[in-house]
């Protein structure tokens, strides 16, 4: 029989700007790593102290006062693959990084990952989310989730169907918000498929690169370089890529709120509605690419990401958002959701409860 593997001591006072791609977020009053299932386990058995569990820290604005609580850092590693048929199930620790690990399945000529090439975050994070991009998302292909319930500090094995996946949400964010920690996830994949190309970003740069018929590696070679067009591929030397990534989500309609804008690009879904980038509409209300305001501003190359141009605070960044939040619902009367979590404000801030109506 196993020994349990002891937590690491938690740190005091350990600043979280670091670990967040926006690289702004005040102190964690207590900080550790959880690299066994049996690390997070202790963490949820713990007393009352508020948990936050950190993952990669692409999606997060965290508080300038920081969080007064645990902040518990995902590390749970390991990669394993089993035959499934003509399927493959791979299977990766929480921990994982979010790419590395698509680069491998795409090595392994494994197809159903390759359009979400270059995302940032951990393999934990992706099914909180709902993560998806150029014409895929991971709920077409997770099998089951592996997650501590932190109601019953028990481990749980959800399949997809469980997880009640949706544009951009599932039911860790939406009906279970901080109830499950994610610590495994296993995807179905299917080896030697064809890999997908649907969205036209994709569809032209394979045409300027006279690829008729790209593999799995040329459509994620073909991702890598447009999400780098917009800074949205991590470069220490590129300010532009200090973000969040997409602060806001591309908004999804129904025929009567779309019919006003009809003229806006558009991409058709189901149950008769319509998705709307984001982008052209705040660009449409006043905000282009390099928008500045103070310390914070919009990306150079994409509007849709707002960045720290260098010693802002997390309050800067919310002031930005509910402006050019306003604005679009001023001018086409659309309401934005953002994408990112917000970490460590009192739960009446002012500016999140505007943010996350």
């Amino acid at each position: 029989m196993s020994r349990p593997v002891p937590i690491e001591r938690p740190h005091e006072h350990t600043p979280l700007a670091p670990f967040t791609t926006l690289g702004i977020g005040g102190p964690a009053r207590w900080f550790a790593r959880a690299a066994h299932v049996e690390h997070v386990i202790a963490a949820c058995g713990r007393d009352a102290t508020p948990l936050f569990v950190l993952g990669g820290g692409s999606n997060l604005v965290v508080a300038d006062e920081g969080f007064d609580g645990l902040v518990l850092q995902i590390a749970i590693r390991g990669v394993t693959t089993t035959p499934r048929g003509e399927d493959v199930i791979v299977t990766a620790g929480g921990g994982e990084s979010w790419d590395s690990f698509v680069e491998h399945a795409v090595k392994q000529n494994l197809g159903g990952l390759e359009c979400l090439s270059g995302i940032p975050g951990t393999v934990g994070g992706t099914p909180i989310q709902n993560v998806g991009a150029y014409g895929q998302e991971v709920a077409t292909s997770i099998e089951w989730v592996a997650a501590v319930d932190r109601l019953t500090t028990s481990v749980v094995r959800m399949t997809g169907e469980q997880c009640r996946f949706s544009y951009r949400e599932s039911r860790f964010k939406r009906e279970d918000p901080g109830r499950f920690v994610i610590a495994e996830v296993a995807f179905r994949l299917k080896r030697g498929v064809p890999p997908t190309v649907a969205y036209p970003d994709l569809v032209g740069y394979l045409a300027e690169q006279h690829i008729a018929c790209p593999t799995l590696q040329d459509v994620r070679d073909a991702v890598l370089q447009v999400r780098r067009r917009k800074g949205m591929v991590l470069d220490p030397a590129d300010p532009d890529t200090r973000s969040v990534g997409s602060f806001f989500m591309n908004p999804v309609l129904d025929r009567a709120t779309f019919e006003p804008i009809a003229q806006a690009p558009h991409y058709l879904m189901d149950n008769d509605r319509v998705k709307i980038p984001a982008a052209w509409l705040i660009q449409r209300s006043g905000f282009v690419r390099g928008h500045a305001d103070g310390a914070v501003g919009l990306s150079t190359k994409h509007p849709l990401a707002i960045i720290n141009r260098g010693g802002a605070t997390a309050r800067d960044v919310l002031r930005l958002a509910r402006r050019i939040k306003r604005a679009v619902r001023d001018r086409f009367d659309v309401n934005l959701r953002p994408e990112p979590v917000f970490v460590g404000f009192a739960s009446d801030d002012d500016d999140v409860a505007f943010l996350t109506s």
